[in-house]
């Protein structure tokens, strides 16, 4: 409960840091013209946040006819380039396709199609407005056995030009009369890095796992590899990285059947983002380790989130998390799994 409290607490500290000046100008296609602060696109959608208007509001990125912005962006194309730079809409002749400025200096400038242009995040020259991402927070209570569960999870991801690097956390909280408090608590840690080959980069990842259920007191894996974008467009993204992992696991109790454990083996991570305008997404991550030093044995991770958008910044998930082993010590669970639902609230791009 005091890790859970802390990550609270840094969110509402960080929050006030990221705020940026209200003049971008965004017009319709229909010639509604809007002055506010551009949040960012994703899954074909604008965000953007009027001074007289609380919370984020979202239009179809197709509708939108003209942008101004002169605060810093990150825009990336479905070929996996990325540019940084103020942004701009070039005039474009009665007929033809709409294109977005990125200038990126005074005198260096590219010009983008509208239908190629995927997402934008705010950047920045100021390091803690580079942030965005979300909390999710749910509980629930059966009287019956008078059981409670609560959850609480987060993602922040820190954007630039030719790298990402995010940061995910996934805690639970099962009790019930008469049965031993269940805990999961997980912290995974990735960082891509986009090679000069369209949609390939490379990247690593850092995991850090604590399972009651499986008897696993702490499990840290570290990985790296490469990787590619399989479906890089506005309503979805799809990648995968291959490549080579160690894994040290403590196991409490710690008895003579199952001391620590070093294992080192193959890694395939794959990560799927479906988005439908202003209406659903669905994130979904997973990963399996075949063991090299332990012939036959795996393990794997999945996690599914599932958001039915409410309104602003404010989210509906119900979410499902697993790992598995299997071959785990002798007595001790090979899997651990369940389901939550709750709240979510972004912050940041969106």
């Amino acid at each position: 409960m005091n890790l859970r409290a802390g990550v609270l607490c840094l969110f509402s500290l960080v929050a006030p840091l990221l705020a940026r000046e209200s003049t971008d100008v965004i017009v319709m296609k229909n010639g509604d013209h809007l002055t506010g602060q551009i949040k960012g696109l994703s899954g074909g959608v604008l965000y953007f946040s009027l001074e007289y208007i609380l919370g984020t509001s979202q239009v179809q990125w197709s509708k939108v006819d003209h942008i101004e912005s002169k605060q810093l962006f990150l825009v990336k194309t479905e070929d996996g380039s990325v540019y940084t730079g103020t942004l701009s809409t070039a005039k474009a002749e009665a007929g033809q396709p709409m294109s977005i400025e990125v200038i990126e200096a005074p005198n260096q400038q590219v010009a983008l199609e509208r239908t190629k242009v995927v997402q934008m995040d705010q950047t920045s020259e100021h390091f803690w407005q580079r942030f965005n991402g979300e909390m999710n927070s749910g509980i629930i209570y059966s009287k019956g056995n008078q059981t409670t569960q609560y959850s609480l999870s987060s993602d922040v991801n820190y954007p630039r030009e030719r790298w990402l690097a995010a940061a995910s956390y996934n805690s639970t909280l099962s009790t019930s009369t008469g049965v031993t408090a269940s805990t999961r608590n997980q912290l995974s840690l990735t960082a891509f890095h986009l090679l000069p080959w369209q949609n390939w980069f490379y990247g690593g990842i850092g995991n850090l796992l604590q399972s009651s259920e499986q008897g696993i007191a702490l499990q840290e894996a570290l990985g790296a590899g490469v990787g590619r974008y399989l479906a890089n467009t506005n309503k979805a993204t799809i990648y995968v990285l291959g490549g080579f992992a160690w894994q040290r696991t403590d196991y409490s109790p710690s008895v003579v059947s199952a001391p620590t454990q070093n294992v080192a083996g193959g890694m395939l991570v794959g990560g799927m983002k479906l988005f439908r305008f202003n209406k659903t997404n669905l994130d979904v991550t997973g990963t399996v380790f075949p063991a090299i030093s332990v012939p036959g044995r795996v393990y794997s991770t999945l996690n599914i989130t599932y958001y039915v958008k409410l309104t602003g910044n404010w989210s509906w998930n119900v979410s499902f998390y697993g790992n598995w082993d299997n071959q785990p010590p002798p007595t001790f669970s090979g899997s651990d799994y369940g389901t939550s639902s709750g709240l979510s609230l972004t912050f940041g791009t969106k």
